[in-house]
């Protein structure tokens, strides 16, 4: 069956602002914070059993971890007064531990006051600050400015930057189940689950949302991009809290889920990157990150529990891929990827995007460079991947209506099974990746760059892969024609996977071998210095970037065209 892409805006499926979830969250900010630290409170002490002597131990592992935080890896958007309120629980930490006089209960109390001081500061630090008004510009001014690059890019000359000639849509493919997508949030509430590039990606998604004309998503994003002022403005206005990927102790990561949960309750449509960060390898997302997806079942199971049994209680997971032909931060993502130790908590983010003047210069050349942009939109599942149908019912394996309702039952009651229910985030997790692989769209630049490292590999069998990457680039040739021939028995292969339903291809892939590696050559990796691969003056295949190459391959990996070589 042919895909359709979307050529036009849609009209929003709720016209007014005062309707959308996030304007009401905004409107109860400070109540929402005040619940969100309350409930995270409760959570942490469930967790530790309400033990003073562990919740003093966790309470003293926090205040450490902040402490070393703060002296090895600041960052300019931290508040000022971090280092007063640090030394403020360490005062009342060491106040309480060298009271003799305190029983049992006069202790849990004392550390409980101050888990709830560091709660509330966490959750005012993560809570988003979205305005409706800026919203709006921001939205105008997104569609404008990447409007007017595409026209200057399409339409030769200076002046075509104020021509209207070409719009977003003919440079961003959108695909997939966009009506289901707009109906289902029409109905329960959505949380869309993207693959994750590129820092290009939040501001993408924030434009996908809108021309769908879906009301604002709330999303985490990493606080690392606060830290740029025009970044911050986009993040804030198109609704994203803050996620602190530094932050590795209990209290924090309890406040972010708690947070989540409470907002995906509320009613907000929300979006996280279920891959935790950008993915280093280039691949997608095999191993996700399951703390935040777990808040989606949590909060189905709460709505559940407060008698939420109709559609509007329902909460759908729509799983999103994103194509590029080349991704800005790759040469250091694939650094990254190589170097790791397993230890991703001592990685420093990335400076790609470190300046305005660089994010400027990126979307020009990203623009003006005229390569594609792909979103694909998945079918709609339930928290326990199940696909849904287009009232939001539940289908099994065969198609028949199940209720979702009954995998929280136990003994004829809605439960809490936190063992379950971990269980259940893990199938959930699963059905994600299938679904990526399954909506993952092939570009030119993928095939030219799988087909080359794969032939690369075949030739130097005995070497590994960091041998392989050592390797000098001036003694890396592929004959031409030996290329063209192993392209198009990869493309055959593709071919068959899409028949069955296990990938899809662009447009620009049905096309003659020889314009598809013309089209993957010239795209593959167009703005790094290094190109991962191109023709020499013989006409044959050779790289300037060998660990780049792999990181375009990988785009493929997962479905075993590997065997092919």
């Amino acid at each position: 069956m042919e895909e359709k892409y979307i050529k036009h805006r849609y009209e929003p499926i709720l016209p007014s602002k005062n309707e959308w979830p996030v304007v009401k969250l905004a409107r109860e900010r400070k109540e929402f914070i005040k619940q969100v630290s309350d409930k995270s409170q409760d959570r942490i002490l469930n967790l530790i059993n309400s033990n003073p002597d562990l919740l003093k131990e966790e309470l003293e592992t926090t205040l450490y971890r902040e402490k070393l935080r703060i002296k090895q890896n600041p960052w300019a958007v931290d508040p000022d007064d971090e280092q007063e309120f640090w030394g403020k629980v360490k005062s009342s930490l060491l106040h309480v531990n060298s009271d003799t006089k305190l029983n049992k209960s006069t202790r849990l109390k004392a550390y409980r006051d101050i888990l709830e001081k560091i709660t509330t500061r966490y959750s005012e630090e993560i809570a988003s600050n979205f305005k409706h008004q800026h919203y709006k510009f921001t939205r105008s001014v997104v569609t404008f400015g990447f409007a007017r690059l595409l026209n200057a890019a399409r339409v030769k000359g200076f002046r075509s930057i104020f021509s209207n000639q070409f719009t977003l849509q003919d440079k961003i493919q959108i695909t997939g189940e966009t009506d289901q997508l707009r109906d289902l949030a029409t109905k329960g509430t959505v949380v869309m689950v993207p693959t994750h590039f590129s820092n290009l990606d939040s501001i993408l998604i924030g434009w996908i949302i809108s021309v769908l004309g879906l009301p604002p998503f709330i999303y985490g994003a990493g606080l690392n991009l606060f830290n740029i002022s025009i970044f911050a403005y986009f993040m804030n206005a198109l609704g994203a809290y803050k996620v602190d990927r530094r932050k590795k102790n209990l209290m924090y990561l309890e406040t972010l889920k708690t947070y989540s949960k409470e907002a995906i309750q509320f009613g907000c449509h929300s979006l996280f990157f279920p891959g935790g960060t950008r993915s280093r390898s280039g691949m997608i997302e095999s191993k996700l990150k399951l703390g935040l997806l777990s808040t989606a079942i949590e909060a189905q199971r709460n709505n559940f529990q407060d008698e939420q049994n109709d559609i509007s209680g329902k909460i759908f997971i729509v799983p999103v891929t994103i194509n590029y032909h080349f991704v800005l931060e790759a040469p250091s993502l694939i650094r990254d990827h190589l170097s790791i130790t397993g230890q991703e908590r001592y990685y420093k983010e990335n400076d790609e995007f470190s300046t305005s003047y660089k994010i400027s210069k990126f979307l020009f050349k990203f623009f003006t460079k005229g390569s594609d942009i792909s979103v694909s939109v998945g079918r709609a599942m339930d928290v326990l991947g199940n696909y849904v149908d287009q009232d939001g019912k539940s289908l099994d394996k065969h198609g028949r209506i199940i209720d979702t309702r009954d995998y929280f039952m136990s003994n004829g009651k809605i439960t809490v099974d936190q063992q379950r229910e971990e269980e259940y985030t893990h199938m959930l997790g699963r059905r994600i990746v299938e679904e990526f692989h399954k909506i993952n769209r092939v570009f030119s630049s993928h095939l030219v760059a799988f087909t080359a490292f794969e032939l690369i590999q075949a030739k130097n069998q005995k070497l590994d892969l960091f041998d392989l990457i050592r390797l000098p680039e001036e003694e890396i040739v592929i004959p031409y024609e030996e290329f063209k021939s192993a392209c198009q028995q990869v493309y055959d292969r593709i071919l068959e996977l899409r028949a069955d339903h296990q990938i899809k291809i662009a447009p620009h892939m049905k096309r003659g071998m020889e314009q598809i590696i013309a089209h993957g050559l010239d795209n593959v990796g167009m703005y790094h210095a290094k190109r991962p691969l191109l023709r020499n003056q013989s006409g044959d295949i050779v790289t300037e970037d060998i660990s780049l190459l792999y990181f375009y391959h990988n785009r493929l990996h997962g479905y075993g065209l590997e065997k092919l070589f």
